[in-house]
């Protein structure tokens, strides 16, 4: 699912001799409302089960994300907008843009891409359509079309990722857009060449192999030859012959880089991940075990490796807490320099922050008796010390101080980390569930009150601060900041409910 397609616009070029959007596209979606429209879908789209709410697959596609965003001049436009990237549970092949820099990855494209050149090719194309501004160029083009492609937008998102499959949706933005699309069909194939371009710069600039583009590309199409049915990505992304040539020729006049990123432990560790998040079903771990007890039997390190770290996750899944253990140790062992093996197996990082995740998951696991989560603690702390930026690592070492009763160090810990990242409602989550082990009932109440804020749910977050108010232990401190606090969310609300009036006009 990509961002709708739409004319290219003529205008000034800047530096990637891409052409740059006239005022006329802004007029209609500023960069503001875009960010807002896209912050409204991802709400829905973290609500439905399906969204794989995995903290390491979250934080590997981010870092390998904005590292692409880094080498794209102006992806951030002009409210240097922060990209979100994140993965949905589909046995489908596809991702997708949204509005304001929210990019999806299909569960299955990630085990579908097996390299990172080939996840950056997919990736910095869709970075390329954000960049690009399509879904504003498009309402740009004819104002009074706006609310169907958006509100189709929304739905095939949704339907994209919650089984529906990529058909399924397409269908449903065909259908939702009407007339509107008919006058755009004539662009689809401009825009997806400006996405290529964009997209080919992108990865070429952050020194990935160029030809994975064309690799991954072939591989997509050979699939619908074998079974009739074009993946996902092919079908909201028409891939012609023309196309692959353009790609292919930017190659030929493109040299590859001198120094090719290699693919990282990472990579193949998150994968391992998402093979066993895929599906959940007895069906699905008897196929995920399968696959990894092949991948021992591979010559190359990082697959071995990788398939160790998967057997111990989905051991840890199914509760099979020393089995996961022991396949978690053999997996760090097999990172360690033996005689023999190339050093081009072992190119990046060593994967030790993902390593230490799994470890820490293990230890705080349900029937874990003290000393172990005393050990989690151990090992949190220090991983947090070593890795500070690690969302993941952060948030565990919140919930190891709490399963050790550590109550009050984690919850001035939380509360220093809301300071620093305002945005994350999962921490205002670990800071409630922490105040309501301490039996602090008012401080709780508002920080969940904070999450919902966070999720789009302002009425939730009004009923929070009203508990809040009401309980036996709120200060009259308290107080002052709930009624400051439900006089703003108030105000939100009425601003809200006044712009859909205007819209529904």
């Amino acid at each position: 699912m990509a961002a709708p397609t739409v004319p290219v616009l003529r205008g000034s070029a800047d530096t990637t001799g891409l052409p740059t959007l006239g005022d006329t596209a802004r007029a209609d979606l500023s960069p503001v409302m875009e960010r807002k429209l896209g912050e409204e879908i991802m709400n829905d789209i973290r609500r439905d089960p399906d969204y794989l709410d995995d903290d390491a697959i979250i934080e590997f596609l981010n870092n390998f994300g904005e590292n692409l965003v880094s080498f794209a001049p102006g992806a951030r436009g002009e409210t240097n907008a922060d990209f979100f990237f994140f993965a949905v549970r589909d046995p489908m092949i596809n991702a997708f843009a949204l509005p304001g820099g929210f990019i999806g990855v299909h569960s299955q494209l990630l085990l579908s891409a097996s390299t990172e050149s080939e996840l950056a090719s997919v990736l910095s194309h869709e970075i390329g359509h954000v960049q690009q501004r399509h879904i504003a160029r498009m309402i740009g083009q004819q104002k009074q079309d706006a609310l169907l492609p958006l509100a189709a937008l929304l739905l095939a998102a949704l339907v994209g990722k919650a089984g529906g499959g990529g058909d399924a949706a397409m269908g449903i933005m065909m259908g939702g857009q009407g007339l509107a699309i008919q006058r755009q069909l004539n662009f689809s194939r401009d825009a997806e060449r400006e996405a290529d371009r964009v997209g080919f710069q992108t990865m070429r600039a952050a020194g990935y192999d160029t030809s994975g583009m064309v690799n991954f590309f072939k591989r997509l199409q050979s699939t619908t030859r074998v079974y009739g049915e074009a993946p996902a990505w092919l079908s909201s992304h028409p891939l012609t012959g023309e196309r692959i040539a353009d790609i292919q020729g930017r190659i030929r006049d493109n040299p590859k880089p001198i120094h090719i990123r290699p693919d990282s432990i990472e990579f193949h560790l998150v994968r391992a991940r998402a093979r066993v998040l895929q599906d959940e079903s007895q069906k699905g771990r008897d196929e995920a075990r399968s696959t990894f007890q092949s991948q021992l039997a591979q010559p190359n390190t990082q697959q071995q490796t990788a398939a160790m770290y998967g057997l111990s996750f989905l051991a840890r899944k199914q509760g099979d807490l020393k089995t996961a253990q022991s396949w978690l140790d053999k997996a760090r062992a097999s990172m360690k320099p033996r005689p023999g093996v190339f050093s081009s197996e072992r190119s990046g990082t060593d994967g030790s922050a993902l390593f230490a995740g799994l470890g820490i998951e293990i230890k705080l696991a349900s029937g874990q008796p003290p000393d172990v989560i005393h050990q989690a603690v151990q090992e949190a702390d220090a991983a947090y010390q070593k890795f500070p930026l690690s969302r993941m690592l952060s948030r565990q070492y919140a919930d190891a101080l709490v399963a050790d009763g550590q109550l009050d160090k984690a919850a001035q810990f939380l509360r220093d980390q809301v300071q620093q990242y305002r945005e994350e409602p999962k921490l205002y989550d670990q800071l409630a569930k922490t105040y309501a082990a301490q039996g602090k009932i008012a401080l709780q109440h508002m920080a969940l009150a904070e999450s919902y804020v966070l999720t789009g749910a302002l009425p939730a977050a009004v009923d929070q601060l009203n508990l809040a108010r009401k309980a036996k232990d709120v200060s009259f401190y308290d107080q002052a900041v709930i009624d400051a606090r439900e006089r703003e969310l108030n105000e939100r609300q009425k601003d809200e409910k006044k712009e859909k009036k205007e819209k529904d006009r």
